[in-house]
């Protein structure tokens, strides 16, 4: 057994804590623990992409798929006051329990929380809106493949929105999804850290 945060069943002792943060101008507290990604708190990556999307994005979105959701910050921050059916997915079990903990917490009660490396188990073809903040220590070729595989996910204009670090490949990110959706936008350039955009 390993306690990497993309490890299915961290080996590490549970032990829950508490964080606060405030996101898009809203007060959040959320339940994290031991053997999840960012556990001490918000991390800054996740941060500017939740302050990136638009607003109007989340006004007519109807569905959004958070991929590699860890304890479920950048879903429920983004969809809560939203009409948005939330599928929230990781490969960490103990990541899913304290998404849903969360989720409870502010009344998510559209769309499921389920156990998937990456698009494995996510058979819906049709999503408004894919966000990720892949895990690069799981390596260049899992980080990719979350990037290409949207495209099959998403509707026909639906958007896929990444952060990834300049120095942990983002200008590689940038080109695969070129290549993928045909052009690429970079909403957000922040401490070395690129928010990519690109819709199908």
């Amino acid at each position: 057994m390993t306690s990497h945060y993309y490890s299915q069943q961290p080996d590490v002792k549970s032990k829950p804590s508490l964080v606060q943060a405030k996101l898009r101008g809203k007060d959040y507290e959320f339940t994290t623990d031991h053997g999840v990604f960012s556990r001490q708190g918000i991390d800054f990556g996740s941060r500017i992409l939740i302050e990136s999307i638009p607003e109007e994005w989340l006004q007519e979105a109807h569905s959004l798929l958070d991929v590699g959701c860890g304890y479920g910050v950048m879903g429920i921050s983004l969809s809560r006051g939203f009409s948005i059916e939330l599928d929230q997915v990781d490969v960490n079990e103990r990541a899913l329990e304290l998404t849903r903990l969360n989720r409870q917490r502010y009344g998510i009660k559209l769309g499921e929380v389920f156990l998937s490396d990456g698009y494995s188990q996510v058979g819906k073809y049709d999503y408004d809106l894919i966000i990720s903040n892949p895990p690069i220590r799981a390596g260049k070729a899992v980080v990719h493949r979350i990037l290409k595989e949207s495209y099959d996910h998403l509707r026909e204009g639906g958007r896929f929105v990444c952060v990834i670090q300049k120095k942990q490949g983002a200008p590689s990110a940038m080109d695969a999804l070129e290549k993928t959706f045909g052009s690429v936008d970079r909403l957000a350039r922040e401490k070395g850290y690129w928010i990519l955009s690109v819709q199908k």
